[in-house]
């Protein structure tokens, strides 16, 4: 069994680790930073609690990103250092030395602030564009979900939706689509409590290191291990621009971009939204 590479041990890499140990579906999760005693120091805190949780899931650590080279998935987090994503122009130069080293492994950027990396990889650096994307939408998606919960007082995890285009300003949910239970959640909110959900929006950008730590660990387990379900991702379009989108995952990143269901507003909106990336 391969091994997960997660680049940059601060509070979204620790999160990433974390969660992937607990969940217990990958063999080795391997933290690499330059601070290599932050790293170090992180993956035994995570190891001392494997017999509390009940995990077998190696953490390990590294220093060079050459120890990234066999990954099954590498995950761009943030730097132990400043804390900040690796975004701009030192997480593109991370990003040129990675895919120098490894040519294969698909890449996930974890962070909220990483979607000009994506545009860039791409663009720049010209990866696939099935290569490399991001989880972040999924972890905004996850707040709504459980808002959404709150209002029909239930459970979020009950609630099916998609969270599309570019957050915050230009984010869509597809409230065509959304279910509770089995049931479209349009048949039992009203329409200005909806309404309001969406206006919350832009207040739920950025989420945190720990939901978005817990999205990329779905994201990731899902093209190391395979997954029938669906995810809103960061996808770089062949126009031009990245926008968030239902994906299906394979061992090399995306499989398909899947064309959601929308009212004509959500259409327009999301049209909207790509218009305005090119």
């Amino acid at each position: 069994m391969g091994f997960i590479a997660i680049v940059g041990s601060g509070a979204l890499g620790g999160a990433i680790a974390h969660t992937l140990a607990r969940r217990d579906r990958v063999g080795e999760v391997r933290l690499i930073d330059p601070h290599g005693q932050v790293a170090q120091g992180k993956a035994l805190d995570i190891r001392q609690s494997s017999p509390i949780d009940g995990f077998s899931t190696r953490v390990t650590s590294a220093e060079s990103i050459n120890a990234a080279i066999g990954a099954d998935v590498i995950v761009l987090a943030d730097a132990a250092a400043s804390e900040k994503e690796h975004a701009g122009e030192d997480g593109l130069a991370i990003a040129r030395q990675i895919l120098r080293a490894e040519d294969a492994a698909p890449i996930v950027c974890a962070g909220a602030m990483q979607r000009e990396l994506i545009d860039r990889c791409v663009g720049e650096l010209h990866t696939a564009r099935s290569r490399v994307l991001g989880s972040a939408p999924l972890a905004l998606e996850s707040a709504i979900r459980a808002m959404t919960g709150l209002m029909l007082n239930a459970s979020g995890v009950e609630v099916s939706l998609r969270v599309l285009g570019v957050p915050p300003r230009a984010a869509v949910i597809a409230w065509e689509e959304a279910t509770a239970s089995g049931i479209p959640v349009s048949s039992q909110l009203p329409p200005h409590v909806i309404a309001a959900l969406s206006a919350r929006l832009p207040g739920l950008w950025p989420p945190g290191p720990y939901a978005l730590g817990s999205a990329a660990a779905r994201v990731v387990e899902a093209m190391a291990r395979g997954a029938r379900r669906r995810f809103s991702c960061f996808v770089a379009q062949e126009r031009g621009g990245v926008v968030a989108l239902p994906v299906e995952l394979g061992s090399g990143g995306v499989s398909r971009v899947v064309e959601p269901t929308l009212t004509r507003q959500e259409r327009t909106m999301l049209e909207n939204a790509m218009g305005d990336l090119r």
